[in-house]
């Protein structure tokens, strides 16, 4: 008898058996290691042999408390796979067995590499691939593996989820668990009809931005547009729907713009073939995504083809189309485009649409012409009549439309010219004024959202039309309204638009403030005037009321605050305001105000820091500050080397002004060039 065979002989299978069902833990633990080395060795792994074990070793792991246990088991389990036939892996591989087999994937390290290890072992039998992938919970920790770039984990794991792919349905659930690759090859190279089930999961699956980056990132997007340019009915439908859920991610929306699908999706809008018209909702949605790009700027005719659709769709696309146009028309970079859509009689066919019943078309259509009028105020006024601002007027004074039907409105009169004082008197005819304020005092406070932010910069910018200085009467009439503590409120509690706008309004009411200090000054007083009401600027009994005073309504801090901060876009309207302090006949007690308020601290900011025209009105400040003895002793080391750095680098058109103060320093001769 030769050798080897008198080996084979001696394995007792039957006690091995016995010993694998009985066998407490440790014990099981040692015949499971026997096992295994004994089918390493050769001596197991006939079907009769080896096979009679198998059963009874996946009996035995579903039940097995101790870790180490489960592994040894397993690790007898991959050998005898290892070396076994179809019949006996297809044993191994029971739904019950394989389930005992996955939970293991969600243990420690050692155990679940044992795990895949054997799951790969068995997977190149197709049914037993089959079968892996129906197993709940699978495929799903699986990809949790590969995704944690374990060391001895990771390979196994994407082995098996690569074998596994050959099953759509499989690609389905690593899609669903963020694993993309797979369904993107079948997007790429897939059949026609796999092709088709990969965009319809798409649409279907609920995708993060992370998920959606990750599938542009991929190359998912580059085969989905060319399967809506070159598909069939059906295809184009399944592909519309899943660059609807990708569209929303601005990177895929710069993706697909640069696919070239604009052209496309406007062409399919424009069609009238009654086998596309299903197709038209969700392409004018994914146009309202990808415009969120300002790369739709590069396809110029596509603000006015939009344009020209909007009354030739139902409701939901000309939502989508106003959407999109409010898309294209606020991007920074977008006057061209705005000034085609007005070309093109843009306003003229928004104007209808102020009447809509459906508030989302009305107030869509509100925002455009606010986008629009943006850079044309004297062309919005033009087009506008009075049965328009009356419209827009009872949309703010309603209780009934919510806010951003209001902000709308607003915004819209906000970009009408201040100067049309046929507007303002119909404005204030309509009663606006004490809507407005009652609108600030409704909202200033209230807990912020962009929409609410909207509101109040678009108050802000109105009111600045009912504080015009050369209408007194039109400036009593605002402050009459309690107008003036709600603009000083702003400085403090608006984004930085509405400050500057609020600046501006105070600074227009305080131009007058000298004058109607001369004309309401009385002869003779009957009572002496209280130290309370006395203002140190205007040398005045000062009132809010009549004479607009910035001192008395406490504005001087609040203006000095927002030069001490880093937003620098209310400054000019800050210092307008600040220059009204320093008149001619009021510029020393003015300056001291400025002063108390740390003023010269945040004008040296702004004369250091700030725009060129920014730069000028601060310098022109500081020099009436700094014509006072005490200001120059105080604050003259601090200054002086600031200036002459300014005067050396700053703009030529500084030189002069800088040259007076240093004059005021004593660092020039006053006949210097610097004048």
């Amino acid at each position: 008898m030769p050798p080897g065979a008198g080996r084979r002989a001696a394995v007792d299978v039957e006690d091995l058996l016995v010993r694998v069902k009985n066998g407490a833990g440790p014990e099981l633990g040692a015949v499971a290691r026997e096992v295994a080395a004994l089918a390493a060795e050769g001596r197991l792994g006939e079907d009769e042999e080896g096979g009679v074990l198998v059963p009874a070793l996946l009996a035995r792991l579903a039940g097995a408390g101790d870790a180490e246990v489960r592994v040894l088991v397993m690790a007898a389990l991959r050998r005898l796979a290892g070396c076994a036939g179809a019949e006996t892996k297809e044993r191994m591989a029971s739904i019950e067995a394989l389930s005992s087999i996955v939970r293991s994937l969600s243990r420690d390290v050692d155990e679940r590499n044992e795990a895949i290890a054997l799951l790969l072992d068995l997977s190149d039998i197709p049914q037993v691939r089959q079968r892996i992938g129906r197993i709940k919970g699978c495929i799903v920790m699986l990809v949790t593996l590969r995704n944690a770039h374990e060391s001895g984990t990771y390979d196994d794991a994407e082995k098996l989820l690569h074998i596994l792919s050959c099953n759509p349905q499989n690609v389905l659930l690593m899609a669903e668990a963020g694993y993309f690759r797979p369904l993107i090859h079948y997007l790429k190279e897939g059949s026609d009809m796999n092709k088709i089930l990969m965009a319809t999961a798409i649409s279907k699956m609920f995708l993060s931005e992370q998920m959606k980056s990750s599938l542009g990132e991929d190359g998912a997007v580059e085969p989905l547009v060319e399967m809506f340019k070159s598909g069939n009915h059906e295809a184009k439908h399944s592909v519309l729907a899943a660059l609807r859920n990708l569209s929303s991610s601005l990177q895929n929306a710069e993706i697909l713009i640069n696919c070239g699908i604009t052209g496309s999706l406007l062409q399919l809008l424009c069609s009238v073939t009654s086998v596309l018209m299903t197709l038209r909702e969700p392409a004018a949605a994914i146009l309202s995504n990808i415009a969120e790009s300002d790369r739709i700027l590069l396809h110029r005719d596509a603000a006015p083809q939009m344009l020209s659709l909007l009354n030739l769709s139902c409701p939901v696309i000309q939502l989508h189309l106003l959407r999109a146009l409010n898309s294209i028309c606020g991007h920074t970079n977008a006057k061209r485009a705005r000034a085609k859509i007005r070309q093109n009689g843009g306003v003229q066919l928004l104007l209808p649409f102020l009447r809509e019943k459906n508030v989302g078309i009305k107030v869509a259509a509100l925002n455009l012409m606010f986008h629009l009028s943006k850079d044309a105020s004297q062309e919005l006024a033009e087009q506008i009549r009075e049965t328009h601002l009356d419209i827009l007027v009872k949309i703010i004074a309603s209780p009934t439309p919510g806010i951003a039907e209001k902000a709308a409105a607003v915004g819209v009169l906000s970009n009408l010219p201040v100067s049309d004082k046929n507007i303002t008197k119909f404005l204030t005819q309509a009663n606006l004024l004490p809507v407005l304020i009652s609108l600030l005092e409704a909202n200033i406070s209230a807990s912020p959202s962009p929409q609410k932010m909207w509101l109040l910069e678009g108050i802000a910018s109105v009111l600045t039309r009912f504080t015009v200085p050369w209408d007194k009467k039109l400036q009593s009439l605002a402050v009459g309204h309690g107008v003036l503590p709600w603009l000083v409120k702003l400085l403090s509690e608006g984004s930085v638009k509405a400050k500057s706008k609020s600046a501006t309004s105070l600074a227009q009411l305080s131009q007058n403030s000298v004058a109607l200090r001369k004309a309401k000054s009385p002869r003779w007083l009957c009572v002496p005037p209280s130290a309370e009401s006395y203002c140190i600027v205007h040398d005045y009994q000062c009132t809010i009321k009549s004479t607009f005073c910035l001192v008395k309504a406490g504005a001087v801090n609040p203006l000095v605050k927002i030069l001490e901060g880093e937003e620098r876009e209310a400054d000019g309207a800050v210092l307008e305001a600040l220059a009204t302090l320093v008149q001619d006949e009021i510029w020393e007690n003015g300056s001291r105000a400025i002063e108390k308020a740390s003023g010269v601290h945040a004008l040296l900011r702004v004369a250091e820091a700030g725009e060129l025209t920014s730069q000028d009105k601060a310098i022109w400040i500081l020099e009436r500050i700094f014509r006072l003895e005490e200001h120059r002793e105080q604050y003259g080391g601090i200054a002086q080397a600031l200036l002459i750095d300014l005067a050396q680098k700053g703009d030529p058109v500084l030189k002069p002004m800088i040259g007076r103060i240093l004059a005021h320093l004593q660092l020039l001769q006053t006949q210097s060039s610097y004048f």
